[in-house]
């Protein structure tokens, strides 16, 4: 029986590597992002920190960023980052948002909002959670929705006419 005091050769055998298809990278991907807060994914994108991004982004998987954004941020479903040196000028809606840098715009996600102690958040927020760290910087309207509630919107139902007394 192998004691693990006992000097001698060990056999080590190297984990299997599995190549990627080509067809599920997606176009500027670099992986999982190592900075907190991000979620170790090979279906997250990630905007660097010299890429300035002007207009909409939208898609179907998480997202990082730690350059400039503005516009329009719509990734239902999936978690938007926004890194340390991420500064995002633009009305976010995904399911989860975590506020590293700084975001000047309105918040809407389905499941929560976090503002770690590093960040900074200028507008509205519109979620079923939130959290905001010691330290961070937030200055905006909060309101609280239950899972699933639809933002109330369009036009108010008309309210009942008087019937003429006769």
């Amino acid at each position: 029986m192998w004691k693990p005091n006992q000097p001698g050769p060990t056999p080590a055998t190297p984990e299997p590597v599995r190549p990627t298809p080509p067809s599920a990278t997606p176009a500027f991907t670099s992986g999982a992002a190592s900075s907190p807060g991000a979620i170790p994914n090979s279906e997250q994108a990630t905007i660097g920190k010299s890429l300035v991004v002007k207009g909409e982004v939208s898609g179907s998987e998480s997202l990082y960023i730690d350059g400039k954004v503005e516009g329009a941020i719509n990734l239902p479903g999936n978690r938007v980052t926004i890194g340390r040196n991420g500064q995002v000028a633009a009305n976010i809606s995904a399911r989860e948002v975590v506020v590293l840098g700084k975001v000047r715009g309105n918040c809407q996600a389905s499941d929560r909002v976090d503002i770690r102690s590093e960040g900074s958040l200028t507008g509205d927020v519109i979620a079923a959670r939130i959290s905001i760290e010691d330290g961070a910087f937030f200055k905006g309207g909060i309101d609280i929705r239950k899972p699933g509630a639809e933002a109330k919107g369009g036009t108010p139902a008309p309210a009942p006419e008087p019937t003429p007394a006769t």
